[in-house]
């Protein structure tokens, strides 16, 4: 079997030499042997291992417990229990795979809301009466409304009223955030249909814009997912040519 120094490692890999340590430290690849002078030895499996945690780690996508669930596979497989990180592997690629279901899913619904399918009536609610009718806490709705995706009119006496096209607006909101949409994605597409009724939203919600200072994987949500199911696949198959080339006796 070849043998690698970290430097070596790293190069292969692609990271800096502190990373291919931090993996060690983490628990992400197999135990490393050290030489009498301390340089660690670095074997084949461990260069397997490094493109699985790579692959995992790739696309960051934190709900639902699916980052800690990718970092769960890499650990497993660390342990060489192959058979165990492969089903945890299966159970990640349905998840993603709910996880984009429900994604397209709240489209469809946001796209039934624009229509006016979902009818509403002429409405004034204050913004309890809205956290009730919504089932959304006041904090939510506060949140909502300072990250500039709703502007509320008010009364002379100060109080927020909402009307039948405030609370529209809301639904597509909280169908999207609970699809985990994140708010800037959200807010880019409210203020694209507020002039062009056309755009197709699937679209214009997964794709940031050039000027967004940081972007994160809810902010293009579904190329996100899709990505992240990309790898997975990668993940199965590395698990699966380690298990052939590196599992001598399966654990008990």
């Amino acid at each position: 079997m070849n043998t690698y120094r970290t430097s070596e490692v790293a190069k292969i890999i692609g990271i800096h030499p502190n990373t291919v340590r931090l993996y060690e430290k983490w628990g992400l690849i197999p135990k490393v042997e050290r030489q009498k002078n301390g340089y660690r030895i670095f074997t084949d499996i461990h260069i397997e291992q490094f493109k699985l945690a790579r692959a995992a780690l790739k696309v960051e996508i934190l709900q639902n417990g699916l980052r800690r669930k990718a970092l769960n596979i890499i650990i497993v497989s660390a342990t060489g229990n192959f058979d165990e990180a492969i089903i945890l592997t299966d159970e990640y690629l349905e998840q993603l795979q709910r996880e984009k279901d429900n994604a397209e899913e709240a489209i469809d619904i946001v796209k039934n809301l624009l229509s006016g399918e979902d009818k509403l009536h002429e409405v004034l609610l204050k913004r309890k009466e809205v956290s009730n009718y919504l089932n959304i806490s006041m904090d939510t709705l506060r949140n909502w409304e300072l990250n500039g995706l709703l502007t509320v009119k008010r009364k002379s006496n100060g109080y927020r009223v909402y009307t039948h096209e405030d609370l529209r607006r809301l639904k597509i909101i909280r169908v999207l955030r609970c699809a985990n949409y994140s708010l800037s994605a959200i807010l880019r597409m409210l203020n694209v249909l507020s002039y062009n009724t056309e755009i197709d939203i699937r679209d214009i919600i997964d794709m940031p814009e050039e000027n967004e200072d940081i972007i994160t994987a809810c902010d293009k949500l579904l190329s996100s997912i899709q990505s992240a199911q990309i790898n997975a696949s990668l993940m199965k198959t590395t698990i699966l040519n380690m298990k052939k080339e590196f599992q001598i006796n399966p654990p008990l």
